[in-house]
């Protein structure tokens, strides 16, 4: 089996993870991104591609993205759901990726000759994204009967949505974010993959306890909702609260392994309850507080994190912080529940279930 993983950027880490994994179980699997992540995740083959990150760049993706105060809804899936559809917004945002693809076509022309990526069978579009706008790409190999499976992850479906031509070729729909089910009507859930291995869980706590949040968006994660809560937490107990951004992912892993308590979001602003950071944290053996939709309350199975929103984020705080005894249960439960749901093992085992019943395989 040849997977080729074809992504935008190496968001948290995932892509690797999952060529990672299917190289763990036989598959030769290669992972080619656009763009490389800045906060030094592991890259395969990247483009390098340049990617605006000035002022203007951000304020238009954070536009884009919406009204950061605004939770994200719930409610129950419906079959046949029609999904968001990515288009420019304006004749500048188009003309601009008219342009885009233009100056990339030399280097993925090039890239596509060196590393022999036509000699792959099954190709993961990351984000339902091809190597340019109008999937000139996928639809070649498309043609040539190579299976397509678009997997989305993040914001992909909440702010971009799909691109028509994309959808319509893709053999599977995969996601990691519950809320997409509720976003597309033809897509299935997989545990993000996790390699649990290196990380070894803490057998003791600070005297003074070290609650870390580790946010790589703020308005995202609730930063500013939590900011406050923490500093009248500080009025009545003695935490020390360590805030990790902008810095290389060993340093923050080192960083975190330091702490005794983890907050992961609040308001579900930009996620519907954890990502890989909270799974950073599980496998240290670090309690971790979320805020999950209702629907993920209910579907996930048993669920290891604290929930809190915005309102109760203080006394679950002190609730934490006051009984030992919690925090060592929580200790265990989060490292099993990792080590149970997002292994290589256990995800490996549904994708491929999921190639069989779509005939990838």
């Amino acid at each position: 089996m040849k997977v080729l993983h074809v992504a935008p950027i190496n968001v948290a880490g995932v892509p690797y993870s999952m060529m990672e994994m299917q190289r763990q179980f036989g598959a030769t699997s290669r992972l080619v991104t656009l763009h490389r992540n800045v906060l030094s995740f592991p890259e395969d083959i990247s483009l390098n591609l340049p990617l605006p990150r000035n002022t203007l760049a951000r304020w238009w993706r954070a536009a884009k993205r919406g009204d950061p105060t605004t939770s994200i809804p719930h409610s129950t899936a419906h079959e046949g759901s029609s999904p968001r559809v990515h288009r420019p917004r304006n004749p500048i945002e188009a003309a601009y990726f008219l342009f885009d693809d233009m100056r990339r076509g030399p280097l993925v022309e090039e890239a596509l000759t060196k590393y022999k990526l036509d000699d792959f069978e099954i190709i993961h579009y990351d984000g339902g994204m091809d190597f340019f706008r109008d999937c000139r790409i996928a639809m070649k190999w498309k043609k040539e009967g190579k299976k397509i499976v678009c997997h989305y992850m993040g914001s992909d479906l909440r702010v971009r949505g799909v691109v028509p031509s994309m959808d319509a070729m893709s053999n599977l729909n995969l996601t990691n974010e519950s809320d997409h089910l509720l976003l597309h009507g033809n897509i299935h859930y997989i545990f993000i993959p996790f390699d649990v291995t290196p990380f070894v869980m803490r057998e003791s706590e600070n005297e003074r306890l070290r609650i870390v949040h580790s946010p790589t968006n703020r308005s995202m994660k609730g930063t500013d909702l939590i900011l406050p809560v923490i500093d009248e937490v500080r009025k009545v107990r003695d935490i020390e609260f360590v805030l990790i951004e902008n810095l290389p992912h060993d340093e923050v892993l080192r960083m975190k392994s330091t702490c005794d308590i983890a907050i992961e979001q609040v308001g579900n602003l930009g996620g519907t309850g954890y990502g890989r950071n909270s799974l950073e944290t599980l496998a240290l053996g670090i309690p971790t507080i979320t805020e999950m939709t209702p629907d993920y309350v209910a579907w996930l199975p048993e669920n290891p994190f604290v929930l809190a929103d915005p309102k109760t984020l203080y006394t679950t705080l002190l609730d934490v912080i006051d009984s030992a005894d919690l925090r060592s249960e929580r200790r265990m439960l989060g490292r099993r529940w990792v080590e149970k749901y997002h292994s290589y093992e256990s995800v490996h085992s549904r994708l491929m279930e999921l190639y069989r019943d779509h005939h990838i395989v």
